[in-house]
């Protein structure tokens, strides 16, 4: 075999190469995009729910006084603000094919997966305390029930009460504190009228709220863990695809060179 031969066969291995690498790379390149898409869309819509929440349902705010900003709506605007976000940097990091983007996308993707995963251990781990506080806090923010510039949390208890058919935190009793009184808000009558909040206890729902709604969410809660559970996949799903993109750019860019 001749020098030239040989530097042609090697030339021809290397396209050959080349070409393959880019033939990978373009497959994972647009199911990564179509990913990235969906994952943006999803932002989208969550942004939009948010936003619908805050323009239509304004008045409806968190039950936590101290934690006032910490509403649904607002929850909703920063989750899909950040999803767009992250949907955005690896949409244009496939597109582009820029390795930088790409793990800039499979950063981000962790950090927020590494936080859930945090969270939800610090929530099993903790959750004696966190129900402590949490029922102390609510108590705090029975005392601003129907006061001037908390239409929010007055309309946000009324609508807990009415639904699920409780009175207070822990106990009906809990407003007697906020009123000085025998006395609880309207929407904690059995049978709802003006002032019924002034008639004798026998008239009024006597299941504490934080219980009731406790048991509604552990009766729930193969819907929260499979929701959890699509959620870890398709982060995951994500960040595989955003390495293996990664991966397939080096090795183009290295046959390609």
């Amino acid at each position: 075999t001749t020098p030239r031969s040989a530097g042609t066969f090697a030339h021809g291995a290397k396209l050959k190469r080349c070409g393959m690498a880019r033939a990978c790379l373009q497959a994972v390149k647009y199911l990564m995009f179509a990913f990235n898409l969906l994952f943006w869309l999803g932002g989208c819509g969550v942004l939009g729910v948010g936003i619908w929440l805050a323009a239509t349902q304004g008045s409806f705010a968190t039950l936590s006084s101290s934690f006032p900003s910490l509403s649904a709506a607002n929850l909703l605007i920063i989750t899909g603000a950040f999803v767009m976000a992250i949907g955005f940097v690896g949409c244009l990091g496939a597109i582009k094919e820029n390795k930088c983007l790409l793990l800039a996308f499979f950063l981000l993707l962790l950090l927020v997966f590494l936080l859930e995963a945090t969270i939800a251990i610090l929530f099993f781990a903790y959750t004696d305390k966190i129900d402590r506080y949490a029922q102390q806090d609510l108590k705090k923010g029975l005392h601003l029930y129907g006061t001037q510039g908390n239409v929010g949390l007055t309309n946000a208890w009324s609508i807990i009460q009415t639904d699920f058919r409780c009175c207070g935190v822990s106990n009906y009793t809990d407003w007697f504190e906020v009123y000085n009184a025998t006395r609880v808000p309207d929407s904690c009558c059995l049978e709802f009228s003006e002032s019924c909040g002034l008639h004798a206890p026998g008239t009024w729902w006597k299941a504490p709220c934080y219980e009731t709604v406790k048991v509604w969410l552990q009766e729930n809660l193969l819907a929260v863990g499979i929701f959890g559970l699509c959620t870890a996949l398709v982060q995951i799903l994500g960040l595989t695809f955003a390495m293996t993109m990664y991966c397939q750019v080096v090795k183009a860019d290295t046959y390609c060179a």
